[in-house]
């Protein structure tokens, strides 16, 4: 069993953000910023993986890959980073397989994100959860509020309750992960890992999920209501 935390990630930003349009017109969605933040969601998700003892990322491009690339080039970043972009469309698994090759450190663990995530907690706490159950890879799992308010009814259909904006019953991908150093030969080179080398690692009892902590924010940006809420959030941990 390995301990070693990862200090290289993959984080996956070459999506169209087209239910972020028109913030997506001109930039990938990475490159949205967060109202009243001055920084780009990629911005904040590179800080955190600093923070958090990552020392260099590979960022995987895809729609508008310039404007995300001259962004890194002239950032003052906290971390190294280095940029790919699929000269064709590999699909989900592909590019993340394509873009883990240029980490610096091909047997060593490594982190993923995707780039519409904006969170913070402990990823070190994470890869220790991955260390210990000696898992290939371990997969952040979040507990989102369900967009509409919900109605509870007792036995006989009378309604009981109205709650707004309640957590969902079930936990969902976070889009954050630890990955093993062997979990790179696992991925297709070309098409969808999570319809593949997932559920194959789910079978064989080498996939982990981490619920993240209580209290943990996060947040995945795919809609112009998505940004309105994060700025709200934000005010309100100013207070």
């Amino acid at each position: 069993m390995t301990t070693l935390k990862p200090t290289q990630a993959v984080v996956l930003a070459g999506g169209q953000g087209s239910r972020l349009r028109p913030y997506t017109d001109d930039r990938p969605k990475p490159m949205v910023e967060i109202p009243g933040t001055g920084t780009p969601i990629i911005g904040h998700q590179l800080a955190w993986l600093a923070e958090e003892g990552v020392t260099d990322a590979v960022v995987s491009c895809g729609h508008l890959a310039e404007v995300l690339q001259e962004w890194l080039d002239s950032a003052d970043l906290p971390l190294n980073v280095s940029t790919v972009v699929e000269k064709e469309p590999l699909g989900r698994g592909g590019g993340l397989k394509y873009a883990a090759r240029h980490l610096p450190h091909a047997d060593q663990p490594w982190y993923a994100t995707n780039g519409d995530i904006w969170t913070r907690f402990s990823l070190r706490d994470m890869a220790a959860f991955h260390a210990e159950r000696d898992a290939t890879a371990t997969l952040a799992l979040a507990r989102p509020r369900i967009p509409w308010g919900a109605v509870e009814t007792d036995a006989f259909g009378h309604i009981t309750d109205f709650i707004e904006a309640p957590p969902s019953p079930y936990l969902i991908n976070a889009g954050v992960y630890v990955f093993a150093a062997s979990f790179t030969g696992l991925l297709p080179d070309l098409g969808d890992h999570e319809r593949t080398t997932f559920p194959r690692l789910a079978r064989e009892k080498r996939l982990a999920g981490f619920p993240l902590p209580q209290g943990a924010y996060w947040r995945a940006i795919d809609t112009a209501k998505d940004l309105t809420e994060a700025a709200k959030e934000l005010a309100a941990k100013g207070r």
